[in-house]
């Protein structure tokens, strides 16, 4: 493991909890993780300790097979060798690309300088832009510059906090797919900090999820959409509701009974013995509701969304559980209108049930 954080604690003065509490996670050579969460959850500061701007408290972090923090040791930034780019992109104005790029390799012999802007620049898709200045380029590009200067020293990992957050939406994304392409195109390893779920998925390998200072799940977005950990995950990670289920042995096979009738794709989920009475809560996303007119559950249409080429809709059950359900955009349903619809359940992942 490249990157491997252990059980990591980082504590402010002024702060009764610690800011990172007991954070695990490890990246391999050359894998991009991404944390995501809300505001104040801790990921920034996370990203800062490994950096080796905040000491740690308690745990480790190591690069590679070299110890570079825990309590009494803090290896100084300058030599983690680790480039860093930020949503401000903290471009020089009076500089040129050229002598923006090279700023992060000042101490090499002018030929090697000059050679590997060039290698930076090429690498982003700027490639003979060394003579313009940052206002002659776009938000975009400007970025790219940004990515280009942390990896003109090569450094062992890249460190991306917000990166696209000044951007516009569109931009955005596509953005984020070119620089995962530049990264892996370099080799590099990378953690990100974005508070962007489609942003994480457009990048990482690997997608951390933070609330309250604890890292929920770190895991592949596959598996933190169709087997969240916690139920801060699920709720956190897409749209989806709970719904209230039963565990029931049937024979030699576990159902989940639900409003929507029962499920039976339940490979992986608890017996009915881990919940009192079988009593739960069933996750269902929007892709696991269906419409469908000959169904004989029927729901109202509360509220729609059109997504292009489906729309996002809000349902009610006459129960008055609320549901949300994809639906090609052909079937343009009125507010109001009740409409059937039944489960189409691949991933039956329940919780303990709450009030």
């Amino acid at each position: 493991m490249f990157l491997g954080v252990s059980e990591l604690d980082v504590r402010y003065a002024n702060r009764p909890d610690a800011a990172v509490q007991g954070v695990t996670l490890g990246l391999a050579a050359g894998e991009i993780g991404v944390l995501i969460g809300p505001s104040g959850c801790g990921k920034t500061t996370l990203l800062r300790a490994i950096a080796g701007l905040e000491p740690v408290s308690a745990g480790s972090i190591r690069l590679g097979d070299e110890l570079v923090s825990a309590p009494g040791r803090n290896l100084p930034p300058e030599e983690r060798r680790i480039g860093m780019v930020f949503q401000d992109y903290a471009l020089f104005p009076h500089l040129t690309v050229g002598r923006n790029v090279a700023f992060g390799v000042h101490g090499l012999p002018r030929a090697e300088q000059q050679a590997r802007v060039r290698e930076a620049l090429a690498l982003v898709g700027l490639a003979g832009s060394e003579s313009q200045y940052p206002h002659e380029l776009s938000g975009g590009q400007q970025q790219r510059v940004a990515l280009a200067r942390a990896l003109a020293p090569r450094p062992r990992l890249m460190l991306l906090d917000e990166p696209f957050s000044n951007l516009d939406v569109d931009l955005r994304e596509r953005l984020a797919h070119e620089v995962r392409g530049i990264l892996k195109a370099a080799g590099a390893t990378a953690l990100f900090v974005t508070h962007d779920q489609m942003e994480a998925f457009a990048i990482g390998d690997r997608i951390g999820v933070m609330e309250g200072g604890r890292l929920h799940q770190w895991d592949d977005a596959y598996a933190l959409y169709h087997r969240p950990a916690t139920r801060f995950v699920a709720s956190f990670i897409g749209h989806g509701v709970f719904a209230p289920a039963q565990l029931l042995q049937q024979g030699g096979h576990v159902v989940a009974r639900t409003p929507l009738g029962d499920l039976t794709d339940i490979d992986g989920c608890p017996l009915p013995s881990r919940y009192e009475g079988g009593l739960c809560d069933v996750l269902l996303r929007p892709d696991d509701v269906v419409h469908d007119d000959s169904a004989a559950v029927q729901a109202r249409v509360l509220r729609k969304s059109f997504r292009g080429a489906e729309f996002l809709y809000t349902l009610q059950l006459e129960d008055g559980l609320k549901l949300m359900a994809h639906v090609p955009s052909h079937h343009d349903h009125a507010v109001g209108e009740w409409i059937g619809i039944r489960s189409q359940v691949d991933h039956v992942v329940t919780f303990a049930r709450q009030a």
